[in-house]
């Protein structure tokens, strides 16, 4: 972004306009769409020392650098890779910063397939792998050991929405000697800057709000200073540079961003508030709400909230949890969220260790979309009576 853009603060004025500057394009408002492989050098002295900005496509094209350089503002980092899907984003950097005789830190409430790749690929590579409790804070440092490399969190917790103190638990990682990555992909940078918090490296799954349409995959990995230079061997030593054409998606995407995630703020908090009072809904699982265990530490770390929440249902299992789903016609099931449209899915925590309730009744995952909230409540309320029709 140009030095008189930089004056701007306002985050709806900087996403919509940084990460390229249309002079250095001949004046078009959007970057060029690169498609590259080979680079070629102006003579042999040139190629023998690299010295030029692009060498090959792996290591980046003026696409990926204005979704980075754009990502870079929003995150306040050193540098961003960017990588095909929110899952890679998570891999690369344990990956980085992991080697066998380690030992990981891991929240329990962690997206599935991070539990899935460290119960796996991890722990064959020779890492230990250790969950905790995701209230655990400060008290994180009674866990670490002298081979604790990375303390891995999550705030709030997936599908359940644990809040996690990320400035305690960064104080006592970065006293035992381990850096810390967040998966931030519910707050995303406008709600939450981790690297603000004492966060090392940051994650977050574009694939969600900031591409925004639920078609395309995307992963952004930011670390701080000290990191950066790890982080981005390790991405040049795997290869794993996404297509161009998922990045101008995803760039485009956070366009508009900052007005959709109002949009989906304020839907979901008046259906989660609506929710609390309704007929066999035992508990709202939303950070924003003041009913919420970890209320206190969401209003004193984030600045807003997205549309992604749970409820638990009073009492059955999933014959009422399937009921719920099967009634809904404006809710779609299936997974990801952060697109346009409304989702429900029923959660599993089967794979967890700690973290495991116990909950009143099946849980259910709401992706609240940017449709109507009258007609979301509608849609709930189908599957509130047709859940309650399961249990007689």
């Amino acid at each position: 972004m140009s030095d008189a853009k930089n004056s701007f603060k306002g985050i709806n004025t900087r996403l919509a306009h940084s990460g390229n500057n249309p002079r250095d394009f001949h004046g078009f408002v959007n970057p060029p769409v690169v498609h590259a492989s080979t680079v070629l050098f102006p003579d042999a002295a040139t190629m023998a020392s690299r010295n030029q900005k692009y060498t090959y496509g792996t290591r980046g094209t003026p696409t990926s650098e204005a979704l980075a350089v754009a990502v870079d503002e929003l995150e306040g980092s050193a540098g961003t890779i960017i990588v095909p899907s929110g899952l890679a984003a998570v891999t690369v950097p344990l990956l980085a910063f992991l080697s066998a005789g380690d030992h990981v830190l891991i929240v329990d409430s962690v997206y599935s397939p991070t539990r899935n790749f460290a119960n796996t690929m991890l722990r064959r590579l020779g890492v230990e792998v250790q969950y905790y409790e995701p209230t655990a804070g400060g008290e994180i440092a009674s866990l670490m050991k002298p081979n604790t490399k990375v303390v891995f969190t999550e705030a709030p917790g997936s599908n359940t929405f644990e809040m996690q103190d990320i400035p305690a638990i960064a104080e006592a990682a970065h006293a035992g000697g381990a850096i810390v990555m967040m998966d931030n992909t519910w707050a995303t940078p406008i709600f939450f800057k981790p690297l603000d918090f004492g966060v090392d490296v940051s994650i977050h799954a574009s694939t969600k709000y900031p591409a925004g349409h639920s078609d395309v995959l995307l992963g952004t990995v930011s670390a701080n200073e000290k990191c950066w230079p790890q982080l981005h061997d390790a991405f040049l030593a795997l290869g794993v540079c996404a297509a161009p054409d998922d990045v101008y998606q995803v760039l485009r995407g956070m366009r508009t961003m900052g007005i959709r995630l109002e949009r989906h703020q304020e839907s979901a908090l008046a259906i989660a508030r609506w929710l609390e009072g309704q007929d066999g809904v035992a508990r709202v699982l939303h950070p924003a709400l003041e009913s919420h265990p970890g209320h206190a530490l969401w209003k004193r770390d984030f600045s807003g909230s997205s549309g992604i929440f749970s409820i638990v249902l009073s009492g059955g299992g999933p014959r009422q949890a399937h009921a719920f789903l099967d009634a809904l016609q404006l809710f779609g099931l299936g997974y990801s969220w952060g697109g346009y449209e409304s989702l429900a899915v029923h959660v599993y925590l089967g794979d967890r260790e700690i973290a495991k309730g116990p909950y009143e009744g099946p849980l259910i995952r709401l992706q609240i979309g940017l449709e109507d909230v009258a007609d979301i409540k509608a849609d709930i309320e189908r599957g509130l009576k047709a859940a309650r029709g399961a249990r007689e």
